[in-house]
């Protein structure tokens, strides 16, 4: 009977790995759309940051008391500092954020691009989450979002 009640609740914790109630699963893998480059108008009065050149990676990970969004930018030369996700629009369902950052002080060199990369987050709590089923991230060159599964 043991073996029966086992063998039992290791196939439903592993049939429940692929569905909505494994909070790990809650945000899929994220998608890249290029945009035109435009103009960028401060969302922040006194903001001087720009929107980093793209947006190469993006994720958000579940914690107990909500979720951390993770972005990677790469800027187009070494030396961008202070970078931050600035949201910009919350509507039902959607948070949107600009990956702003400001540009060096003095000219740089370009690098590699791992060495240009720039990581930056925000915390949302279970509060924020509440009715959020996608989350974007805009640049100047492209926007990437993940949506809930």
């Amino acid at each position: 009977m043991l073996r029966v009640t086992l063998a039992l609740a290791l196939i439903l914790s592993l049939a429940a790995c692929g569905s909505r109630l494994n909070p790990f699963n809650w945000f899929g893998g994220d998608r890249e759309e290029r945009i035109v480059a435009r103009e960028v108008v401060e969302t922040t009065p006194g903001d001087q940051r720009q929107l980093v050149a793209e947006v190469v990676d993006l994720a958000v990970d579940p914690t107990p008391q909500g979720a951390i969004v993770r972005a990677m930018g790469r800027p187009p030369v070494q030396g961008f500092w202070e970078a931050e996700l600035v949201e910009v629009e919350r509507t039902e369902g959607a948070i949107v954020y600009e990956f702003r950052v400001f540009p060096p002080l003095s000219q740089t060199r370009e690098g590699t691009p791992q060495s240009r990369e720039v990581v930056v987050a925000a915390n949302l709590s279970n509060f924020d989450l509440s009715g959020i089923r996608t989350v974007t991230v805009i640049g100047a060159q492209n926007r990437r979002t993940v949506s809930r599964r």
